[in-house]
């Protein structure tokens, strides 16, 4: 079902390849905004470029209050078939190719050896805090993410794009005329 774009898979006309986004190449992820990941995972490939919807990786954000980090089961019912360096437009043999694989391997290897990542947090909210992705999820559906995270799908490496700040979430409670009871978000 994967390498299907979700427009076929759901009964849309898929893009032409002209249409489609394509991803550009990285060449330095030093000066690409948000933190430095132990795998540098290029969420404009795969969100983007590949059209995977968040909720086939970040499933548990639909019936849980935290979204979690994808498994690395998750990750090698991908990687486990696909090594890697074979995007449309990518040369067969370039440095960019052969870093992509080299994430991909370090993905493998970390499954092999049962050693996930330690991928850093990018949005935290303060401890007293609660945000039931479940909840807004439900009320604005899956493709809501950008809301709050922005457009991962054409960020090379995501950083956090909203303060995440009570005013802001204040802000969007207002214009949706939904309930601003405190203890929605504080219990």
């Amino acid at each position: 079902m994967l390498a299907l774009p979700p427009a076929v898979v759901y009964g849309q006309q898929a893009p032409t390849a002209s249409q489609r986004y394509q991803a550009p190449i990285v060449k330095d992820s030093g000066n690409l905004k948000g933190p430095r990941q132990p795998i540098f995972f290029r969420h404009d490939i795969h969100a983007g470029e590949f059209q995977i919807p968040c909720m086939y990786c970040h499933y548990s954000a639909a019936v849980s209050s935290e979204p979690g980090i994808p498994s690395l089961q998750t990750c090698m019912g991908c990687h486990l078939y696909v090594a890697g360096g074979t995007r449309g437009g990518v040369k067969a043999d370039t440095a960019a190719v052969r870093a992509e694989k080299a994430q991909v391997q370090q993905l493998r290897n970390g499954s092999r050896d049962r050693k996930p990542p330690e991928w850093t947090r990018i949005h935290a909210l303060p401890g007293f805090v609660r945000f039931p992705h479940m909840r807004h999820i439900k009320a604005l559906g899956p493709g809501a993410c950008i809301n709050c995270h922005g457009d991962v799908q054409g960020m090379a490496q995501v950083y956090q794009v909203s303060t995440l700040r009570m005013g802001w979430c204040v802000r969007c409670h207002v214009e949706r005329k939904v309930t601003r009871d405190c203890t929605v978000c504080h219990y």
